[in-house]
């Protein structure tokens, strides 16, 4: 089996490297893998990094291709894949990405029997310093988190989204492309559509790969709170592809600002209610996380980010909410841009 290797970055060249020596580490046959790099108009040296891999390294492979993505934006870029791979099937790895030298191996192996497969996805550090260690016990504690089935190990199974899958060719040939209006949520979107398809994805916990963590504190912040701006946005776009579990923080965020006005009007007992019930989880999840590494004394603030982490997700959904109405003005003035750029193409 031809297996494509789709990699989107927009100024990687701090992790490029690493992820391209572990794609040349893997033992499957190289002269089955086809590589696609897919850059989103770089500032930095990402596509040089790209054009010498290809260089060293395209008679290794299947195939090495170096390819542009102007829209920058993530589903444009793995259309941009889809639009160019040569496999039998296809795997998206994120840049940030690490992969075992096996990676390619178990997943050519599980799509023996299934459509689409993927596996548990840990997060890991650069370096390990007691502050990032920190941020790493806040993303991957289940407070922190998520639920998702690729944050947590466990028995092979079927789920309704995953990272770093990989997609037999008639999947995206019976369900299409990624929606290129979701920035963030086009995996959780297309998942979607690939089970009204009637397509399974399989879990095997066997895969594994690494997903990087935000290095600092205001970085992790941006993050989640771009992700729970693009939960707010999706729901005028496809609410069906979100789980209840999306809306946590914006539901405890809503329920502190109403409880906050109702205590200034003089009735407080709901503020304190809330507060002490959220008090309790942030201990115990705390006291989880203690248990889970090495103490260091930076693991004291942990009662601190967990609340600051929820607030940044769901003050983004609350603005991703409001913000509807001049996303999609937005988009409708984007599309009839790009109709008359395509018209006027089509005149010279």
């Amino acid at each position: 089996m031809i297996i494509t290797v789709g990699v989107i970055a927009y100024n990687e060249k701090n992790s490029l490297g690493s992820l391209l020596k572990d794609i040349c580490a893997q033992t499957y046959d190289h002269k089955k893998i086809e590589v696609l790099l897919v850059d989103g108009n770089s500032t930095d040296n990402t596509k040089v990094i790209m054009e010498t891999f290809r260089k060293n390294n395209k008679d290794d492979f299947y195939d090495v291709k170096v390819l542009s993505n102007p829209k920058r934006t993530q589903p444009c870029g793995w259309n941009v894949v889809l639009n160019n791979y040569s496999g039998d099937a296809v795997v998206r790895i994120d840049a940030h990405a690490s992969i075992p030298t096996d990676f390619i191996e178990k997943n050519i192996k599980t799509l023996k029997d299934e459509d689409i497969c993927g596996g548990f996805r840990p997060n890991i550090i650069d370096e390990k310093t007691p502050w990032k260690e920190t941020l790493l016990l806040v993303e991957t504690s289940m407070f922190g988190s998520s639920i998702a089935p690729y944050r947590r190990q466990q028995g092979k199974t079927y789920v309704n989204s995953l990272f770093h899958g990989a997609y037999k060719r008639k999947v995206f040939d019976k369900v299409g492309f990624f929606n290129e209006n979701l920035t963030r949520t086009e995996d959780n979107e297309i998942h979607y559509r690939i089970h009204k398809a009637g397509f399974k994805i399989c879990f095997n916990p066997e895969i594994i790969s690494y997903q990087h963590t935000r290095n600092t504190l205001k970085s992790m912040i941006k993050q989640k709170f771009s992700n729970g701006l693009w939960i707010g946005l999706t729901l005028s776009e496809a609410p069906k592809c979100l789980s209840y579990y999306h809306f946590a923080p914006f539901l405890f965020v809503s329920a502190l600002l109403c409880t906050a006005v109702i205590a200034l009007l003089g009735y407080p007992l709901l503020f304190e209610i809330l507060l002490l019930l959220y008090s309790m989880f942030d201990f115990v999840n705390t006291v989880s996380c203690f248990t889970m590494r090495d103490i260091q004394p930076q693991f004291f603030l942990l009662p601190f980010l967990f609340p600051l982490m929820h607030i940044s997700y769901g003050l983004g959904t609350i603005v991703g909410i409001l913000d509807i109405p001049f996303w999609k003005h937005k988009l409708k003035k984007q599309k009839k841009l790009e109709a008359q750029q395509d018209n006027s193409t089509e005149e010279q």
